[in-house]
């Protein structure tokens, strides 16, 4: 999903990934002034706030049996056979096009392996892998692999095996825990009873299932700390000894070394918990300003973003994509956790009008698309509303929250061929109701997705209409 802009996803290391690696209580060093504390304060929150968000997503999804957004264990691949809606919270800036299929993979014992049965070839799917610091490492689906049936082999850091027969591809998590966010093309709401039979093929086993072999030793059972808040984690002092929990699933990356150096200088790393009570108040006060100063830098990447100076795919991608520029992971995280790589996907953010100004319920809105100028993509686009500050979606009286290329036929065309959208709270008028993406009362944002987006669009050759302030 998301699938994120406005507002629209950053982490790594440690010394040992075996999960008895001891948490141990300490007092930041103190060798280190506070100005150097602050300043590497600041640096190892903007690396690890995209590990501590995903590590609270992942606690809801499959380790929390008491939480709403609760969808099963780990190494079961759980469907959600409808559309996200505003009841649901636990994610921001959800897409509500593609009914999800989720799988929170535990690779520790060994890898598992994923079927999945041939589709229509005109429908879009997609298997989106994510390690536990929000990196897209791989893709299976329409663009990577096609809509036959197959199998591919997840396998964590440790495993070490040969290929095994059957398997179209080995796709390598570098982290202990990784998340597979399926992705279904829905093309009508009438489409969902066979978005569900899709979704009823897809399959996850252990390796040994696979093969038919008695399986290896259990990974020891994990007793999950829980996670803060997503108001919690943007300013509390524990965001840094969560980060030292979740790491210790997460073996070191050699071009990390010097960076996890660095944070052990203020015992922030992989099985590392501070004791902020024993600090001294200006100790103290000084990681609260690095948090602050992290903030500041992700205002900054913010306004890169909303000037178009970088784009979704400077934010969403591999390590190598994103080149360690936790800056931009940490933007990605917040703006849009899970976003795609910008080869599976695209997101164009609109938060400003054609003026500057923010957008609000408030206003009415045009988007116009002249004719031949829809964006340029090989599977479909979508657009999709937001309130400000949650980046959830909207509830309204049409029960729409986004206009999409499969409502082409039922949307009403202009006089030049082209098509105009209408963004308001208030409805337009019964004649222009097709055309209608209906806003909140106050602030809102809003995401054109593309799917699978063709060259054009990757070279920057297209270039999305403004939004007009109307009467």
């Amino acid at each position: 999903m998301k699938k994120r802009f406005t507002s629209i996803a950053l982490l790594l290391v440690g010394a040992s990934c075996a999960l008895g690696f001891a948490v141990r209580a300490t007092a930041a060093a103190p060798a280190v002034s506070p100005e150097e504390v602050r300043a590497i304060a600041r640096d190892a929150y903007i690396y690890g706030y995209p590990v501590i968000d995903n590590y609270r997503i992942q606690y809801s999804y499959f380790a929390d049996k008491q939480s709403p957004e609760y969808k099963g264990p780990w190494n079961t691949i759980h469907n959600s056979a409808h559309v996200y809606t505003p009841d649901d919270k636990a994610m921001q800036t959800p897409n509500s096009d593609t009914p999800y299929s989720q799988l929170g993979a535990d690779l520790r014992a060994e890898p598992v392996v994923i079927s999945v049965p041939e589709i229509e070839k005109n429908r879009y799917y997609s298997l989106q892998f994510i390690d536990m610091y929000t990196f897209n490492f791989a893709y299976a689906g329409t663009r990577t692999t096609g809509n036959q049936a197959g199998s591919f082999l997840l396998a964590g850091p440790n495993w070490h095996g040969a290929t095994p027969p059957g398997i179209k591809k080995v796709l390598r998590s570098e982290t202990d825990f990784a998340f597979v966010f399926f992705r279904t093309q829905l093309f009508s709401p009438q489409d969902i009873g066979n978005v569900r039979k899709i979704q009823a093929g897809y399959k996850v086993q252990t390796l040994s299932a696979y093969l038919g072999q008695p399986a290896p030793p259990a990974a020891p059972a994990i007793d999950f700390a829980k996670p803060l808040s997503e108001q919690e984690q943007r300013s509390s002092l524990e965001a840094f000894n969560l980060m030292g929990y979740v790491l210790q699933f997460c073996p070191p990356n050699p071009s990390e070394k010097p960076l996890m150096e660095r944070f052990a200088r203020i015992d922030v790393g992989a099985g590392k918990k501070i004791d902020f009570a024993a600090l001294s108040p200006q100790m103290k006060q000084a990681f609260h300003d690095g948090i602050a100063d992290a903030w500041q830098t992700y205002q900054k990447t913010q306004a890169a973003f909303v000037a178009g100076k970088i784009s979704s795919g400077d934010v969403f991608g591999t390590r190598a994509v994103l080149k360690n520029n936790y800056a931009y992971r940490m933007y990605g995280d917040v703006a849009g956790i899970y976003g795609n790589s910008a080869d599976e996907a695209i997101y164009l953010p609109y938060n400003k009008d054609q003026t500057g100004a923010d957008l609000s319920g408030a206003h009415h809105y045009a988007l116009h698309f002249g004719k031949g100028q829809l964006p340029p993509v090989h599977a479909f686009w979508s657009l999709t509303l937001y309130e400000l500050p949650s980046q959830l979606l909207v509830a309204n009286p049409l029960h729409r929250y986004l206009i999409n290329s499969p409502m082409l036929p039922d949307l009403k065309k202009d006089a030049d061929g082209g098509i105009t959208l209408y963004i308001q709270h208030d409805s337009p008028g019964k004649d222009k109701e097709s055309n209608w993406l209906p806003a909140p009362e106050g602030p809102f944002a809003m995401v054109l997705r593309t799917y699978w987006p063709d060259k054009a669009m990757l070279d920057g050759q297209w270039h999305a209409p403004q939004l007009h302030k109307t009467p």
